[in-house]
């Protein structure tokens, strides 16, 4: 990937011309877990912007879903771009998820995986332990279907969160404020397109989450990735984008048939 960009108070990384896709990193999650979609996407006419979310930056107060949602609203805008495609994965998702909710009119479509917003264990059961690095890397792995995924350098980082006192006390207020912000009765209202697509084998949140996801969001469609645990986009990305890729040219075949109609 490229270098990050600093614009004002966002960093963000940039490629391509076309439309955009904003990619909405997780919790533990960073720019770099998207490497493929962003490689991908802009040869073929979108554009990719992934912006580093104040997930540990913001005021405690401002800690939570809905200002997140607020915070990428204000992104678009300060983007200048009219509508977007949202991908989300895990926290990012959630993200997503509210922002749909709370600015149908900024949306095109919406992309995600591994999300949380339905099940409340999707932060996690049991919270990072400071200190405890065969403990972190242990878990680490759990989010993967091949835990060599989860090479040391994504070990050390979580780790590091761990064990800062200001990052864990933000993680936990998020992991609350995911668990207050259950979607469950705002997603029969909510009509934007969206693909889900999931990891068979996600522990973090299981295939049944998708499954009520799918259920619950009218106008949706689910695929699912084997042999994957929670972040499908760094365990099999060409498969991811094949999917992403195959959905994203319905939505413009239905877009383009609806603008001709008006």
């Amino acid at each position: 990937m490229q270098e990050k960009k600093k614009d004002g108070k966002y960093t963000y990384f940039e490629a391509g011309e076309g439309t955009p896709i904003i990619i909405l990193h997780g919790l533990m999650g960073g720019l770099s877990n998207f490497g493929g979609v962003a490689e991908y996407f802009p040869k073929h006419g979108y554009k990719v912007v992934i912006p580093e979310l104040p997930i540990y930056t913001q005021s405690i107060l401002k800690t939570n879903v809905k200002a997140f949602a607020k915070w990428v609203k204000d992104f678009i805008t300060y983007k200048g771009f009219d509508r977007v495609i949202l991908l989300g994965n895990s926290l990012g998702g959630h993200i997503a998820l509210y922002h749909t909710k709370m600015y149908p009119e900024k949306m095109l479509g919406l992309i995600i995986t591994g999300s949380s917003g339905l099940y409340e264990s999707a932060m996690g059961d049991s919270y990072p332990r400071r200190g405890d690095r065969d403990y972190i890397k242990k878990k680490a792995q759990d989010v993967f279907y091949d835990p060599a995924v989860a090479t040391d350098e994504i070990v050390e980082e979580v780790y590091a969160m761990a064990n800062d006192r200001i990052k864990l006390i933000k993680t936990l207020t998020i992991a609350k404020s995911a668990i207050r912000h259950n979607m469950a009765k705002d997603l029969p209202k909510m009509h934007v397109p969206t693909c889900i697509i999931w990891g068979r084998n996600d522990h973090v949140t299981p295939p049944d989450v998708a499954e009520e996801f799918h259920r619950l969001l009218p106008n949706s469609t689910l695929s699912w990735i084997d042999k994957c645990g929670h972040a499908a986009m760094m365990e099999h990305p060409a498969e991811f984008n094949r999917l992403m890729h195959e959905w994203l040219k319905k939505l413009d075949v239905a877009h383009n048939l609806l603008t001709e109609q008006l």
